[in-house]
């Protein structure tokens, strides 16, 4: 409509704009028509005195009106594909589950790297051998989620509900779980290394952690850091109370993370 009324108003011999399989024709005696074509544009100055900056102002008119009406609702079927998109900036396996309704899935061994969870219903969920390395489970409510044996290294578990999840031997290097809510969590052979916990979590676990994780070799106890005032004051994020990290835990902390892509 914007572009045969553009050429309407100008005495131009002739305007033609082509998108995609149509081509639009514009004439002084007002003829329009849509035939199969290619993608081009040609504008074709009329003779006579008309002002060049009008010329261009109706040409880059009829080249954005023409774009607008023909251009697809490119969003109109994004969620459709969004969970089988690919992973962040081409890394890992992501998918795409924010805010979605997954109470009872089975997820079973499945590769879920640096997959988005955040603010998902996961209740009763099952994770168990699954690969969640990197992945966000921010806000999420995962009570009585199975996690057996699961990888949540690195994982962004902040502001979580956890209550009564089996962490039987999942490793949670590196996790961050502050504010969230672990009560009943069964944490037997947990590797919580590096993890931050708020403090009032951490004493709540330590008083029945136990067990030794099978794939990393290290005690529930001991990453939790049960027992150790050290660990104690470290346990919440950026505490100036706690003492600094020593180089070699540094090194020992970068050797430890994955490689997600070389």
């Amino acid at each position: 409509m914007a572009v045969t009324s553009i050429c309407s108003n100008l005495s131009s011999p002739r305007l033609t704009f082509k998108v995609g399989a149509l081509r639009f024709n514009g004439s002084r005696n007002g003829r329009r028509c849509a035939v199969p074509g290619v993608v081009q544009a040609s504008l074709k100055q009329p003779e006579g005195n008309i002002n060049d900056s009008i010329w261009k102002l109706a040409g880059t008119a009829a080249v954005l009106s023409a774009a607008l009406c023909l251009t697809p609702p490119a969003m109109a079927d994004l969620n459709k594909y969004e969970a089988a998109a690919g992973g962040e900036f081409g890394n890992g396996t992501a998918q795409q589950y924010g805010e979605a309704d997954l109470r009872g899935r089975d997820f079973h061994g499945e590769d879920l790297r640096r997959s988005n969870f955040t603010a998902a219903d996961c209740r009763s969920c099952n994770f168990k051998d699954a690969k969640l390395q990197g992945a966000y489970f921010i806000k999420s409510v995962v009570p009585n989620a199975n996690f057996e044996n699961a990888n949540l290294s690195d994982v962004l578990m902040d502001r979580a509900v956890l209550n009564d999840a089996n962490l039987r031997n999942a490793n949670l290097q590196r996790t961050i779980l502050t504010r969230s809510d672990l009560g009943g969590a069964d944490i037997y052979g947990a590797d919580f290394t590096n993890a931050l916990v708020d403090k009032t979590q951490q004493i709540a676990l330590c008083r029945y952690a136990d067990g030794t994780n099978t794939e990393t070799g290290v005690e529930t106890r001991k990453s939790l850091g049960c027992g150790s005032r050290r660990k104690f004051r470290e346990s919440s994020p950026s505490n100036p109370e706690g003492p600094q990290v020593a180089e070699e835990e540094k090194k020992a902390f970068v050797k430890s993370m994955p490689i997600y892509r070389q």
